[in-house]
């Protein structure tokens, strides 16, 4: 949890930097302060993603921010809440968190390996676009969350 922390911290840091300078930062990428309409249309969707409080006993806030690391989403806001952004980020953040049931969710899901129970099914995820607009609101104000472009980032979206 430390090395996320301080990786976010670091991000947190380039964007700052970068919002000062148009240089290119500690080889993270660019970041900048706000939202660009210069990538295609979805990278900026974005969504909020909650590890609740059996999650959060269990120690597995670190498990589901890898899983959308791997995914290739950035993380754009946390408050042990997580601001995820990417091209269908709230219907693929459906697909990796898994069957609100943990009876029905599938392996490989966060839900599917971690849950014990419907009440204990370890995390939240948006379901919708406007949902997730309506509830980042609620915990996030827009400086909080941070715009950056990490050095995978054209590689992923084929831009």
């Amino acid at each position: 949890m430390k090395m996320m922390a301080a990786r976010f911290a670091l991000c947190v840091h380039v964007a700052r930097a970068a919002t000062r300078s148009s240089t290119r930062v500690l080889g993270h990428g660019l970041a900048r302060s706000l939202s660009s309409d210069t990538d295609f249309s979805g990278i900026k969707e974005r969504t909020l993603v909650a590890v609740k409080p059996d999650g959060v006993q269990r120690r597995l806030i670190g498990e589901v921010i890898k899983r959308f690391e791997q995914r290739g989403f950035r993380l754009v806001g946390l408050k042990m809440l997580q601001v995820w952004e990417g091209h269908n980020v709230v219907r693929s953040s459906r697909m990796l968190v898994g069957d609100t049931d943990p009876a029905e969710a599938a392996l490989g899901t966060i839900r599917g390996d971690f849950s014990v129970h419907i009440s204990r099914n370890v995390v939240h995820a948006s379901d919708s676009v406007e949902g997730a607009e309506r509830e980042i609101s609620l915990w996030f104000h827009r400086s909080e969350l941070i715009d950056w472009e990490g050095c995978d980032h054209k590689n992923i979206y084929q831009i």
